[in-house]
């Protein structure tokens, strides 16, 4: 696979120190998303499937995001690169 690719990318991602952090940042954000938009729907006993669906991406939003931001600076330090 050649440097730079999708591959290198997706292994940079899920190198076990880079997940620490992007796995925090998810489980923090994504929890207070779901407190914010949907806590009184799951209290309350009516959570459907759509509030589920909705529940996983409050977390699933914050770890691609977090992961962007690893890879933006992953870039910006190999362009200073000599």
């Amino acid at each position: 696979m050649k440097d730079g690719g999708v591959g290198d990318a997706v292994g940079f991602c899920l190198r076990p120190e880079h997940l620490r952090s992007t796995v925090k940042i998810a489980v923090v954000v994504g929890t207070i998303l779901t407190a914010i938009n949907q806590a009184d729907v799951i209290l309350g006993g009516s959570a459907t499937t759509l509030t589920w669906v909705k529940t996983a991406l409050n977390y699933c939003v914050p770890f691609v995001v977090s992961n962007l931001g690893l890879l933006a600076g992953r870039r910006a330090e190999r362009e200073r690169e000599p």
